[in-house]
């Protein structure tokens, strides 16, 4: 059976979709990875569906959660990665964390975002018992010591939170864009923001090995 990792936070706008995308590429690097876009805006459908050469995974768009709950029995890959919609109280959302092996929960440091990730993460995750990190976000490179701090925060309330990080940069955007993802992508920080996601993989599948 696949390990299911859902991609999660009750609010939009925090880097999910590109969470999902990057996240998958570089496990698929090792591992044959489906990405499912459970998200009614079908962001990532989009995203995967302007290149024709592919990103090296495949994608499926399921917003159906009786379907949602087959995911287990899918058959021919290693890994699943949903993108799940950013509604803490949909059906399709429930569904997954129900089925998930593990959570990852991206957010960026804000003091405001923050304190609704915490909140998402007492009231839908940790009763489900599914390992989880949280992973910031859109980190201005300019002001590390937010990111930081938010880490510190988030660890001294006893949630486990990764210790790389995703920093902002236009890369992000016009590799979307084209089509591809981070590590396909050629230009300006390309190299910077394709380590940032390099490095959050390795983290999480050490966290899986445990």
């Amino acid at each position: 059976m696949p390990k299911i990792v859902a991609i999660l936070n009750g609010k939009g706008g925090v880097g999910k979709t590109t969470t999902s995308i990057n996240l998958a590429a570089q496990f698929a690097k090792q591992r044959k990875v489906l990405v499912v876009d459970a998200d009614i805006q079908g962001s990532a459908s989009w995203w995967f569906g302007r290149n024709e050469q592919g990103m090296g995974f495949d994608l499926s768009q399921e917003t159906d959660p009786q379907l949602l709950g087959n995911l287990r029995k899918i058959k021919g890959y290693d890994l699943v990665v949903v993108d799940t919609p950013p509604a803490l109280h949909s059906e399709a959302l429930a569904t997954v964390v129900a089925i998930a092996d593990y959570i990852v929960l991206p957010t960026p440091p804000a003091a405001m975002d923050l304190a609704v990730l915490i909140e998402t993460v007492k009231s839908a995750v940790v009763p489900t018992g599914v390992p989880h990190r949280v992973l910031l976000t859109k980190v201005d490179a300019r002001s590390i010591g937010e990111a930081m701090e938010a880490q510190n925060t988030l660890v001294k309330l006893g949630i486990p939170v990764c210790k790389g990080f995703i920093r902002t940069y236009k890369a992000h955007e016009r590799a979307a864009l084209e089509g591809v993802a981070i590590n396909q992508w050629r230009g300006k920080n390309a190299w910077e923001a394709e380590s940032d996601y390099r490095r959050v993989a390795d983290e999480l599948q050490r966290d899986w090995r445990k």
